[in-house]
């Protein structure tokens, strides 16, 4: 069973979705028909609720109680949510560039790649709403847990959700800085203050620490791990300098040294990881469990695709021809990597019977140009082939035949590939040779082994290997990258490498623009 498959069983078991957690009796809408073990036995109370002291009776029911936090992970590759768009928009390697009419949308898109947001942009917005959705969830049912008999489970349980929270609070330090840090729904304040990043960092550090003798040594790809916990662990200390000003490239080596030796391995093929079925990948340590029926929310082919390339899966949707590579980026595969064409579409292309597929307006064949020219084309200036076929298009997650709107790959969060690499980088910032981690990922994208790897070339390989994952934003940071200048991007200051609270967030409690406590 596919593991978003198991994951919907159990929210159709969880029947707390609004998780009224300050009560202490659990309400049960019974879906099926109690058979009385003897019917001799009628002076037995029936009760039409489990007491909360009597709640979970069994394993299946503790483990429902965390479902809907996970649950709020859902929109962050998309619209919805906004975490994956921002962090690849914003970056040298992708873009959503305005296509004559098409795809200009109030700037939203200009904005992102240029790094000219406003505390009021959608991607700012919404990413904050749905981190802090994740949060709010994650300490409400922290808030029911503490309400529970703590038993062995109820207490895993606990350490397992304060791991997710520390997750989602991850986000927020990476995305947003300084923020406030709470660790209950019902007892939090009305109009919270900011923390320091230094400390919200410290926090979380020792949350997963504290956890790690409680969680699972292995369960699955959804559910919150030992070595799920090992790679928040790594990603935090790998970004220490950029959140605290301390670098400690030391445990973060540590700690990618636990994901590698986990049970994890390295896929042989480079696409692999990212077929419609790659709940089963060994490289994938944490996804989200997109289903193109049951969990909506993974549309990136709708949004890369030319509208005539529907003919090429013979999708039962059209796409909406936008979200492309920058030319500059596209220039940096060899032409031998084998990930150039997996990751990317481009070139003459072809319907499911072989025959050329023709651009809807223009009436030409479709041919894609992989060097779009500009991030904002315009009618009468470039030409309807250059508006409408050029920027190489996303290839990297498998298009099944007949997709629909939503794609059912899960969605990788934390992926072994990316651990290698950042082995290697703290062995280069220590000072030592990191060729061997960085190696046996070149040679399998088929291109040549490396000598004594630079972190210049280390960040380029990164980018082509972790290309459209969500992790390039971070990169350019911690690379020192981020403020200059590319393609249609201009250099700027050390005061983009956060985004703005949303306006939205600071009207309603304007202790947020206030200095942290």
């Amino acid at each position: 069973m596919k593991i978003v498959d198991k994951f919907m069983v159990l929210m159709n078991l969880t029947v707390f979705s609004n998780f009224k957690l300050m009560k202490r009796t659990i309400f049960y809408i019974l879906g099926f028909v109690f058979v009385l073990s003897s019917c001799t036995k009628l002076d037995e109370t029936v009760y039409d609720s489990i007491p909360g002291s009597a709640y979970p009776e069994n394993e299946n029911q503790v483990a429902n109680l965390s479902v809907d936090a996970y649950t709020k992970l859902k929109p962050f590759a998309d619209d919805g949510g906004w975490w994956f768009l921002a962090q690849e928009v914003s970056s040298d390697e992708f873009c959503g560039p305005t296509r004559g009419a098409d795809w200009y949308d109030g700037g939203k898109w200009l904005n992102m790649h240029r790094h000219t947001w406003s505390n009021d942009d959608e991607g700012v917005n919404r990413m904050w709403g749905s981190m802090w959705a994740g949060v709010t969830t994650c300490n409400q049912v922290l808030d029911m847990l503490n309400d529970m008999a703590e038993t062995p489970a109820i207490v895993a349980k606990k350490k397992e959700v304060e791991s997710l929270r520390a997750l989602y609070y991850y986000y927020l330090i990476d995305n947003y800085g300084d923020v406030p840090y709470l660790t209950s729904a019902k007892n939090a304040p009305d109009l919270p203050f900011k923390a320091k990043r230094t400390d919200v960092f410290n926090h979380l550090i020792n949350t997963l620490q504290s956890a790690l003798p409680y969680l699972k040594a292995y369960d699955n790809k959804l559910m919150f791990n030992k070595y799920t916990a090992y790679a928040l662990l790594a990603k935090l200390y790998i970004n220490a300098e950029v959140y605290t000003g301390t670098p400690q490239w030391a445990k973060a080596s540590q700690y990618c040294d636990s994901v590698i030796s986990g049970p994890y391995t390295l896929a042989t093929n480079v696409k692999d990881p990212f077929v419609t079925n790659n709940e089963k990948s060994p490289e994938l340590i944490m996804v989200i469990p997109y289903d193109e029926n049951t969990f909506k929310g993974f549309r990136l082919h709708m949004r890369t695709l030319h509208y005539q390339q529907n003919l090429e899966f013979d999708m039962t949707v059209g796409p909406w021809n936008g979200l492309c590579i920058v030319p500059t980026f596209f220039d940096t595969y060899q032409s031998t990597d084998l990930r150039k064409a997996a990751y990317n579409m481009w070139g003459q292309r072809y319907d499911t019977k072989g025959n050329k597929i023709l651009d809807g307006e223009t009436h030409k064949d479709l041919i894609i140009d992989p060097h779009l020219p500009k991030l904002y084309m315009q009618a009468g200036v470039e030409t309807p082939e250059q508006i409408r076929m050029t920027g190489a298009r996303v290839g990297k997650y498998e298009i099944k035949l007949g997709a629909k709107e939503n794609l059912s790959n899960d969605f990788p969060l934390f992926r072994l590939t990316d651990f290698y690499l950042m082995k290697a980088e703290c062995e280069i910032r220590m000072g030592h040779n990191g060729d061997q981690w960085v190696n046996p990922i070149r040679l399998r994208a088929g291109v040549s082994a490396w000598t004594n790897t630079g972190l210049d070339s280390l960040l380029a390989e990164r980018g082509r290997e972790l290309y459209v994952e969500g992790v390039r934003r971070q990169d350019l940071i911690r690379y020192g990258k981020w403020e200059q200048s590319w393609w249609e991007k201009a250099a700027h200051g050390p005061e983009l490498r956060v985004f703005p609270i949303p306006k939205w967030a600071t009207d309603v409690n304007s202790n947020l623009l206030l200095p942290p406590k």
